[in-house]
């Protein structure tokens, strides 16, 4: 399991990119999303997800919020 954070979101196509611990940008669709609304995501919100071959290159798939994380308030 990879930990990122959502790096970009084209809402009007269903995808996205999360930029991972690594700082490599990674493919997402909301059809990979794992109990999420791809609605509710925000810039900047910490997942979890696996990384997938596709004919197309790395995609993320099981993609869930990260496991273990505080936000700290200010």
């Amino acid at each position: 399991m990879a930990r990122g954070t959502i790096a970009k979101l084209v809402r009007d196509r269903g995808f996205g990119f999360i930029r991972g611990n690594d700082g490599k940008d990674v493919f997402f669709h909301r059809s990979g999303l794992a109990n999420l609304n791809f609605d509710e995501l925000e810039q900047g919100t910490p997942v979890d997800f696996e990384v997938e071959n596709s004919p197309k290159g790395p995609r993320a798939n099981r993609v869930r919020l990260a496991a273990n994380v505080t936000n700290a308030v200010e």
